[in-house]
């Protein structure tokens, strides 16, 4: 079950021009590759989510910059880059009572998308998701992609 979770880096910045260039660059001079990522921002700071090809070392690199950083479990789900294919992932979850926090999509290759879900009840999330023969991408399968 652990193979299918995604490690999610947080990291709590200042809402000012230049400050994801500063990410940015400094996971670019570490050699780390950003997969995908979110902004959303509170007033004067702003919580940038990001899934990386070297998580540990990617929070070390941020860490060791100054910058208020965590790792959190996610998970990627697989769909179909069709309408509909989001509504089927929130009818599971919803009809599972398993509540989402939060949630952004990428595209991965032609017809597919990948979405970045943290819910609150990540290992009945997989166990349901594999169930109902929904397709989950893990740290490996996304280095791929």
């Amino acid at each position: 079950m652990e193979d299918k979770i995604i490690k999610q880096i947080s990291l709590f910045a200042e809402n000012k021009p230049g400050r994801l260039a500063s990410v940015a660059n400094r996971l670019k001079s570490a050699g780390v590759n950003i997969r995908a990522f979110t902004i959303a921002e509170s007033g004067d700071f702003g919580i940038i989510r990001m899934v990386v090809d070297k998580s540990d070392y990617a929070h070390s690199v941020l860490h060791d910059a100054g910058f208020t950083v965590s790792e959190t479990d996610v998970l990627g789900v697989e769909m179909d880059d069709v309408p509909g294919s989001m509504s089927r992932i929130a009818e599971v979850f919803g009809e599972a009572n398993i509540n989402l926090d939060y949630a952004y999509a990428f595209i991965t290759r032609e017809q597919k998308a990948l979405l970045i879900v943290r819910v609150n009840e990540i290992e009945r999330a997989i166990k349901l998701l594999q169930e109902k023969n929904i397709r989950l991408i893990g740290m490996k399968e996304l280095e791929k992609i």
